[in-house]
This record gives structure tokens, C-alpha cells and sequence, in this order.
């Protein structure tokens, strides 16, 4: 029996008497809602919940009035929305989100709600709310990148053809034309938004007054909202770093004075940086050694499955054209560029760069040796028979695109656990990616030694050589680029260091650390 609860202790069924008490207690917890001056209460009957437990087959084994049949399997829930409308009021709207799917083996299936959704209507809910996954299908219930948008519309739209009903779709509905024709075309009635709200709390306002190009998009990498939580740790956003952090945060004012900020670096920590600064009303200059803006984050959304993560420079693209903010490509900070800006302010985001390993054999070896940073430059600098070294975010998207390119890859990580920075339910279809491309996984790996054409290396203790290899991709460790620190002597200028150029870590943490900077002066 499923048994998802973080409480631990022995499982047991839940005697009839108090199946009988916790609809009693919904409908004084339904009570409690109207009193405090909310205007309807919605019944989760998703995800995995109670009275999802009850509804789906594998997780109600009963054998009395509450299992078995389907009769019996949804007797709770309808005990429960007549609790709720005795004791919270018939009046009270009380709506009931459902999955059309469990996505699990011998789970609660679309034809089961079709075959429900009728008769809920005939109960006076005041709405139906589709969505789907459970425990054991995380990975569908909280959506990541690697799902398409939208994805559950089907299923609301399946239901709206058997109710009168509103029915309420959900699921990555991160643009807002999506959602109008979710709505246009007779899907649904409403749309639900919840990782999106997250990303940008307007969402709703900038949709309704046609700036959708200004929304923060929400990319489904559930890092902020997600994994974060489940470690215990502040919630937050990657696209929107002031989530959860609004009580300490400085309040975004205009300067006493406008100063003049030259921006290094057009990455993600830059244009953040940069956004901040201009809609507080200094005068901001960006300059890029490169042609284009993006820094590593721009290589990983070349990624497959992860281009959304595009969507992130693009917003900021659009900010700071709405903010006047240009930006000067292939122009590296030096002296004679510093004394031409003659700006107040330097902020040095110049990103990092992947810092090579010192290993036995490594640079002796007759296999070629290259970066994922080369690889993502040119995914063809790589051979036919690739090492990646390095088992984390950036070396299993590595490992996927040159898998997904026909490539032989095996990956070699110190660590117990792969890609640990990012959320599981992400993490989860990368995983099952690699192993449809056929990326071979090696866990803490402690290398010997690099030959001419591979590595001899254990893996939990147990020894291992490879042979007949033509290629090794580095994907560690990445080191700060600070080529330019050295001017600040040179130059009135005060300097600033954020981002990878500070120190090399997560995005989340680099933007969070770019917009601080931005409201600090």
C-alpha cells in the first residue's frame, strides 16, 4: 500500500468510525473558511491526498462499503461534500479538484472521472478542477520543463463535454494566449495558475493589459518552489528571486542621485543587475565581449528539452529595451573603453569558466580533451565514443546532448547522487532521457588513471576500466573569471564582483545576488 506520509510509524486502515469523523472534520474545517470571510473553499481530491487515496484502486484495498467497487471507492468523497454542505452551508460554493489521471499502474484513470464528474455535479459543486499525478507520479503533479505546456487541457476538456458545470484546466499554463484559448476554443471555463503566479505575482494584469512580453515566465525548473521547500529551505524563484524575501528586501526606490553603471558581462547575472539599476533610475551601459547575450545560461538552453530556459533572457531582453538600456557586443572592458564611459559604478558579471581537473593521464592522454562549454559552442568538437567527467546539472545535459546526437556516453560522477542542485521531479525526466539515449551512469567514482583511449577508475568500490574512447568532456568544477578586476586601479570608478565572477553557483542564487546589487546603490 502506498504510504507517502513523512510521519513515520506502521500503516493501518482507518476504522469506519473515523472515515465517518474526518468528513466531519472537512466540513467544520469548510466552516471555519467561511468564517474567516473566504468566498468558497475547494476540496483537493488530487495528488495523491485522502481522498484521492480513496478514489484510485492500488491505494484502497478495502474490503468494506469504502472499497472495492467504484461505488464504494467514491463514498468518501461524496460523505465529505455533504459534510461540507451541512455544516459550512448549501450556499457555500464548494468546488472539487480531481485528477483525470493518477499516471500510475492500477490508478484512478480518466474514464473514472467521466464516469464521476456527473454525478459530483448533481451534489451542487460549484465547479469541477481538473489536474492529475500523484504520489508515485510526482513528476506529473508539479510538471517540470521537460513536460509540454498545457499538459493536462485534455482531460479538462474531456470532462466539460459530460458537466454543465465550470471546469477549471491546469498545468504549465505559463502563456497567457494559451490560456484565452484553453478558454475560446470551449476546453475549459477557467484557468488555474500557480508556478506561474510564483514567477510574477502580475501575470494576470500584464496578460489583461497586453504587455505579455513583460511577464517573468516561469520555466518549470522548480528549484525555488519546489526543492527548495522539500530541503527545508526558504522558498523562492529563480526567474523572480524576491519570492519569500519581500519582508528583507530594500525598498525599491529612486536614488537620491542618478549615477552612470557600465554592466560587464550581458549573462543572466548582468541583465539582472542592469534591469534593477535602470528601472531605479541610473544611467546603465552593458558590455559583452561576446556577439550575443546570455552567457552559459543561453548554451543551456540549447539543451534538449530545455529551451524554455531561453525564456528567462528573453524577458530580460525586453526589459531592457523597455528601460533603454543598450548593450555594446564584442566589447571588452579595458582601460581606454573605461575612460571613454567614465562611469561611477563597475559591476563586474563576467561569469566563469569549467577549471580542468588534475588527473593522472588526463592531459597525456591521446583522446581529445574539451569543456562542456565546447560542447554546447559546438556539439561536434566532441567523437563518437565520449567520458564526461562531472555527474551534475551541467553534466548530465552534457551527457543528454550528445547522447540524443547518437553519441556513446558514459558519465563519471564523485558523488553519491546525480545532479543534486536540481529538483527531483526535473531531474526525474532527465534521468529517464539518458536512459533512452543510452548514457551509461557511473557513481562515486574515484578516477585512477586516464589512458590513450580511456580511464581506469572505481565506482562504489568496485573496480573499472573503459577502453575504446576518443573523447573527454570536463564538466566540474568552473573557476571565476576576473580578467578584468585589475582596472579598478585605473579608473574613479567604484567596482562591484556578482554572479560566477563572485563565486560559481546556481542561477537562482546569481540573480537573487544581481537584483541586491541593483537596489544597493
Amino acid at each position: 500500500i502506498p504510504a507517502p506520509a513523512v510521519v513515520k510509524g506502521p500503516v493501518r486502515a482507518l476504522e469506519i468510525e473515523e472515515i465517518k469523523n474526518l468528513a466531519i472534520c472537512f466540513g467544520q474545517a469548510a466552516r471555519r473558511c467561511r468564517e474567516a470571510g473566504f468566498d468558497f473553499i475547494e476540496l483537493h481530491g488530487a495528488h495523491g491526498y485522502l481522498i484521492n487515496q480513496f478514489l484510485a484502486p492500488n491505494s484502497n484495498i478495502r474490503t468494506d462499503e469504502y472499497g472495492g467497487s467504484f461505488e464504494n471507492r467514491t463514498r468518501f468523497l461524496f460523505e465529505v461534500i455533504d459534510a461540507v454542505k451541512h455544516i459550512a452551508g448549501k450556499d457555500y460554493p464548494v468546488g472539487i479538484r480531481i485528477n483525470g489521471n493518477d499516471y500510475i499502474e492500477n490508478g484512478w484513470e480518466l474514464k473514472d472521472t467521466l464516469r464521476i464528474a456527473p454525478l459530483l455535479e448533481k451534489t451542487g459543486v460549484a465547479y469541477i478542477h481538473v489536474s492529475g499525478g500523484v504520489y508515485g507520479s510526482t513528476e506529473l503533479t508539479i510538471p517540470s520543463m521537460y513536460t509540454p505546456q498545457g499538459c493536462f487541457i485534455h482531460m479538462a476538456e474531456a470532462v466539460k463535454q459530460v458537466v454543465n458545470v465550470p471546469v477549471i484546466t491546469v498545468g504549465r499554463i505559463k502563456d497567457p494566449e494559451m490560456a484565452n484559448a484553453a478558454i475560446r476554443d470551449g476546453k475549459a471555463d477557467m484557468v488555474a495558475l500557480g508556478r506561474s503566479i510564483i514567477a510574477d505575482p502580475e501575470y494576470p494584469n500584464k496578460a489583461k493589459s497586453g504587455k505579455a512580453s513583460l511577464i517573468r515566465p516561469c520555466v518549470g525548473c522548480c528549484l525555488g518552489c519546489i526543492h527548495a521547500v522539500l530541503a527545508k529551505e526558504p522558498g523562492s524563484c529563480v526567474v523572480n528571486p524576491d519570492v519569500g524575501r519581500e519582508y528583507k528586501l530594500a525598498e525599491e526606490k529612486a536614488p537620491e542621485k542618478s549615477q552612470k553603471i557600465l554592466v560587464v558581462g550581458a549573462g543572466p547575472s548582468g541583465l539582472a543587475a542592469a534591469r534593477m539599476f535602470a528601472q531605479r533610475g541610473h544611467e546603465v551601459k552593458i558590455l559583452e565581449k561576446g556577439s550575443e547575450q546570455g552567457g552559459l545560461l543561453a548554451l543551456a538552453a540549447t539543451a534538449p528539452g530545455r529551451e524554455e530556459l531561453g525564456d528567462i533572457l528573453r524577458f530580460f531582453r525586453n526589459e531592457l529595451e523597455r528601460l533603454g538600456v543598450a548593450v555594446d557586443y564584442n566589447t571588452p572592458l579595458s582601460s581606454e573603453v573605461l575612460n571613454f564611459f567614465d562611469p561611477d559604478h563597475v559591476i563586474l558579471a563576467t561569469g566563469s569558466m569549467p577549471d580542468m581537473p588534475v588527473i593522472k593521464g588526463l592531459f597525456k592522454s591521446k583522446m581529445k580533451l574539451t569543456t562542456s562549454v565546447d560542447v554546447f559552442t559546438d556539439a561536434h568538437s566532441a567523437g563518437d565514443r565520449v567520458i564526461v567527467l562531472g555527474g551534475g546539472f551541467t553534466g548530465l545535459i552534457t551527457a543528454h546532448k550528445l547522447g540524443d546526437m547518437g553519441k556513446e556516453v558514459v558519465v563519471l560522477n564523485r558523488k553519491k547522487s546525480f545532479a543534486e542542485e536540481m529538483s527531483s521531479n526535473d531531474r526525474y525526466y532527465l534521468r529517464e532521457r539518458l536512459k533512452a539515449c543510452g548514457v551509461v551512469l557511473y557513481k562515486m567514482v574515484t578516477v585512477k588513471s586516464f589512458t590513450d583511449d580511456g580511464v581506469s577508475f572505481t565506482s562504489k568500490g568496485e573496480p573499472v576500466t573503459l577502453e575504446g574512447f576518443d573523447t573527454v568532456v570536463i564538466s566540474e568544477k568552473h573557476q571565476p573569471v576576473r580578467d578584468a578586476k585589475h582596472l579598478e586601479k585605473q579608473s574613479r570608478a567604484k567596482f562591484h564582483m556578482i554572479g560566477d565572477a563572485k563565486t560559481p553557483r546556481h542561477l537562482m542564487f546569481c540573480v537573487a545576488e544581481a537584483e541586491e546589487a541593483g537596489r544597493s546603490i
